[in-house]
């Protein structure tokens, strides 16, 4: 049997893996969906293969000349993109910490190379593949060198294989033939001009009949239609030209040795590591990594002598630092002795000599380990956990001045990331390679030993970038508020919430017999193909656009409808019903406690800006803008003594933008107490303030607000159902009116560029990455994100500073209230009914006065026996 030897075109699968795979970038900012979807494939090609010899061609600059002289038409090829670009020399040193061989050489583009190299093995008696998303590598097959074509369908990576004789069956004509269809009918993908009027049907029939371009030509008079022949030969200096430049060297000036090429294994110590760096979790199962264990692991030691278990806490009690994970129930644990939350083991790292991790078992119960735990976060100098918001329920710390969340700070190094694993940390921090397949005790012992060694080198980190003061008064407070907000839950009331979603199924079945009627059949509302059809063929609905899938029913094209045809305004109530039902009336019946309430999550390290987060339920995300979705709210009321105070910011974001402004039009309007957006409309229309319509004052406040998300006259036009010249010039008055504005904006872009980030007013840092994109709509995006982020992210920092306050205040004074809910710029407290005043008082100064800012912070309250009545 043959020996085989695998050949893989670098930058073809590396520009088909770029555009087949989502945009993925990993903690330092580095794209790298093009690696990721190369290796993938290249993982699939060997599994399958399973060669002796492997070798990847590269151009020396993707992509090169194949012939210096035809410069002119390869020439035009459009330039790599930059997130492309950047990825090319990480595969190369991918593979070279895979022992993989590469080839390139200048003046050469890697299918001569791949050509050249098909033939000296095939000289050899070698089987070959090649891997290759260019179809010109077709004229490469023969009986022993198959060309294996990827492409990516539904997510999945299916290969089209081709020898010599499917080549034939195929395509009508062999590989060498190829070179010459190809040469006729041109290949605008590779600026292969070809001959003009004939495309590929013509091209094959003319070459399986000629067999070269050569015969064709002199054949011209008998070739049909009469238009190819004309241009046969008026264009035959072209057609030469293009065979040329379509023709793959066989026998380029390159010395190739197969014994260099030979394929062992890739699964080395400093692929692990690159892979690790580059986040590629999936890929890492195929390491045997016994090799890359760190010898840290060493000190790792399982305690569980009751005298030993004291001598250890003793120890982290009388600790600078403290690093604890705890740990769910593994298979070192009987489930018969793991505490009833569910968690089994605890590890405890204070120095550099052990880290000690202390299963449940006979001897010890979970119970008296925890409360050991919350005499050393009370004693030691620092206690650092990851995520310690979730393990608070299990030990009192009452001192957040004394705890650091490893997780919180990381976050706040890079908030564009999804998450913020101890397995992160310690690559990025420490250097250390964690095998994903330790068992429970070693992944314990790193996680403690991790949250104890990255946390001065993290607050370092944060103090160089200004951030440590933000995550010190702010952010680790703010944990603790979150925690008790989460602890205390909002109440709800089961039967209403059941009756609500009965109110609404009731109107949903009116509104599918309504639409039916109307469309004159009954047919599937939820299917959008279905409903394209309806809409645009049978009913005849102008605007609209058929995609592959179908006619497109998204929001923005039955909003331009909605108010010329009935039917489409009740498809989209029937939506806007159906979601609400799914997701709330039946959704939160899921998350109703035996104490009657939903005890949620609020998450402080999932937006890019900064903003709290609701989840499992989101509770930030109860439509308001219409009735029937505001009627959910009464479900939710306050326990028996007990009313619900609501407090919301006025127009925090646009006073935001007044003070970074420093506009001071803008400043006066606020201090004086003025109707900004009346006044924005009288300024902008050029009309007196009292003669202001309510129109004229809705379409300013749409400016208003919109010009703090950075928005276009495009999304302008759309909102206001205006011109885009109209919304241009609303755009261009306003800032003429509010120069200090379209200064503030113009500078945040700027610092962006030149930093890569912008900052709000209390230090926190929002990276920028979309500017640098090749692509406009993300850099313009990027633009957008530029001049929001510093108004958002202060808004956001603000309301955390008022909540602290509020819940501190609270507290202090002995206070039965308690804060139960943040929705972005809106507190709510469920309130002792003989507290209310003072809770007010409470309310108002800590909102008012969490940031000084060169106009008013001013809060709104309302109270009622619902947060519907409340809000």
């Amino acid at each position: 049997m043959s020996e085989k030897i695998v050949l893989i075109d670098g930058h073809s699968i590396l520009n088909r893996a770029f555009y087949g795979v989502p945009d993925l970038t990993n903690a330092e900012g580095l794209h790298t969906n093009a690696v990721y979807g190369f290796l993938n494939i290249m993982f699939k090609i060997l599994d399958e293969e399973k060669p002796e010899y492997l070798t990847v061609t590269f151009d020396v600059h993707a992509p090169t000349f194949r012939h210096e002289m035809y410069a002119e038409y390869k020439g035009t090829r459009k330039p790599m993109a930059e997130e492309l670009r950047q990825q090319v020399p990480v595969i190369k040193e991918v593979l070279q910490a895979m022992r993989i061989a590469t080839i390139e050489k200048a003046g050469l583009e890697a299918d001569d190379l791949l050509g050249t190299i098909s033939r000296i093995c095939e000289e050899k008696g070698m089987d070959v593949a090649i891997i290759s998303g260019d179809r010109d590598t077709l004229q490469l097959a023969t009986g022993k060198v198959k060309i294996r074509i990827p492409k990516t369908k539904q997510g999945r990576t299916e290969v089209e294989d081709y020898y010599a004789a499917d080549v034939k069956e195929k395509l009508g004509v062999t590989p060498t033939e190829f070179i010459d269809v190809k040469a006729l009918m041109g290949d605008t993908s590779d600026n292969i001009p070809g001959v003009p009027g004939i495309g590929e049907k013509t091209a094959t029939k003319l070459i399986t009949e000629y067999k070269t371009i050569e015969n064709v030509y002199a054949h011209a008079e008998e070739v049909k239609p009469p238009r190819a022949s004309k241009n046969i030969r008026e264009f035959w200096e072209q057609a030469c030209m293009s065979k040329t430049l379509a023709t793959i060297d066989t026998h380029a000036e390159i010395a190739f040795d197969p014994e260099k090429a030979k394929y062992g294994n890739p699964y080395t110590k400093e692929a692990y590591e690159l892979f690790q760096r580059l986040q590629f979790k999936n890929l890492l199962g195929r390491f045997d990594v016994e090799a890359t264990a760190n010898r840290v692991e060493e000190r790792f030691c399982e305690v569980t002598d009751r005298q030993e278990i004291e001598t250890v806490f003793a120890k982290a009690c009388q600790a600078e630092r403290v690093g604890v994970s705890i740990w769910k129930e593994d298979g070192n644990v009987l489930p018969l002795f793991v505490h009833a939350s569910g968690y089994g083991r605890i590890s405890i790292a204070c120095d550099e000599e052990k880290v000690y991790s202390i299963p449940c078992s006979m001897e010890t119960d979970m119970d008296a380990l925890f409360e050991k735990l919350g005499e050393v976060q009370a004693a030691a100098g620092e206690f650092v956990m990851f995520d310690l918001k979730q393990y608070l329920s299990l030990f009192q710390a009452e001192r957040h001045e004394r705890c650091f969340d490893a997780t919180v700070a990381a976050y706040l190094l890079n908030p564009l990331k999804n998450d913020y694993m101890y397995e992160d940390v310690a690559r990025e921090q420490l250097g250390l390679l964690i095998d994903e397949k330790a068992d429970g005790m070693c992944r314990s012992c790193y996680e403690a030993y991790t949250a104890w060694k990255a946390a001065p080198l993290l607050k370092e980190k944060l103090a160089e970038s200004g951030m440590y003061e933000l995550f010190r008064d702010i952010e680790m407070p703010l944990l603790f508020t979150l925690y008790g907000m989460e602890q205390a839950g909002i109440h709800v009331e089961g039967e209403a919430l059941k009756s609500y979603g009965d109110q609404l199924g009731g109107r949903i079945t009116e509104l599918e017999q309504e639409i039916c009627e109307e469309a004159g059949e009954t047919f599937n509302i939820n299917s959008p193909k279905q409903l394209g059809v309806i809409l645009f063929e049978k009913l005849g609905l102008p605007g609209g656009k058929k995609t592959k899938t179908g006619y497109s029913t998204a929001a923005d094209v039955l909003d331009k409808l909605a108010p010329d045809h009935p039917i489409v305004s009740k498809i989209l109530e029937y939506r806007q019903l159906t979601k609400l039902k799914s997701t709330y009336a039946d959704g939160l019946a899921n998350y109703i406690g035996e104490d009657g309430r939903i005890h949620g999550k609020f998450n402080q390290t999932i937006t890019a800006t900064g903003r709290i987060s609701s989840t499992e339920p989101n509770l930030q995300n109860i439509p308001v803008r219409m009735e029937l979705g505001r009627l959910i709210r009464k479900v939710f009321v306050p326990e028996e003594g007990y009313v619900f105070l609501d407090a919301d910011y006025s127009q925090i974001e646009l006073r935001i933008l007044a003070h970074c402004s420093g506009d001071e039009q803008l400043i006066q309007a606020y201090r004086e107490a003025q109707d900004i957006h009346r006044m924005t409309a009288s300024q902008v229309f050029h009309i007196p303030f009292d003669e202001v319509t309510d129109l004229q004052r809705r379409n300013a406040k749409a400016v208003n607000f919109g010009i703090v998300y950075g928005i276009s006259s495009f999304g302008l036009s759309q909102d206001l159902s205006i011109t885009r010249k109209e919304a241009a010039q609303y755009i261009e008055s306003y800032f003429e009116t509010y120069p200090g504005i379209k200064r503030f904006l113009d500078e945040q872009v700027e610092h962006a560029k030149e930093n890569g980030y912008v900052v709000t007013l209390f230090g926190r840092r929002r990276p920028v990455p979309e500017l640098k994109s090749s692509n406009f709509m993300q850099r313009n995006f990027g633009e957008r994100v530029a001049m929001n982020a510093p108004i958002q992210g202060t808004a956001a920092d603000v309301i955390k500073i008022a909540m602290i306050g509020v819940d501190r205040e609270l507290k202090e004074r002995g206070l039965r209230s308690r804060l139960i809910l943040q929705v972005h710029d809106e507190l709510l407290i469920e309130t002792a009914v003989e507290e209310l005043e003072e809770v007010k008082g409470i309310l108002k100064e800590q909102m008012e006065h969490a940031a000084r800012l060169k106009v008013p912070l001013i809060v709104d309250m309302h109270t009622g026996n619902s947060w519907y009545e409340a809000k």
